[in-house]
């Protein structure tokens, strides 16, 4: 199994390292890894965002339940 078939079992972490790393050897590396850093970009850029907005959209759901059952206790406590 290739690098690039092994990007949607790997943990945010893993996916972020792995950017940081191919964004690093685009600038830095041997031609043979900027080849290599080159076909895994996409995709990683690609995994990273979609996760990053699964993340915002459950921080989003998160602040809406706190701030429902915060205002469904002062209801409560003012009646």
């Amino acid at each position: 199994m290739s690098l690039l078939e092994r990007i949607p079992a790997m943990s945010d972490e893993e996916v972020s390292n792995l950017l940081a790393n191919a964004r690093r050897l685009m600038d830095h590396g041997s031609d043979t890894q900027r080849v290599a850093a080159e076909g895994l970009l996409p995709a990683l850029q690609e995994v990273e965002t979609e996760r990053r907005q699964v993340r915002l959209d459950r921080a989003k759901e998160k602040r809406a339940a706190t701030r429902k059952a915060t205002l469904g206790a002062a209801a409560s406590a003012a009646a």
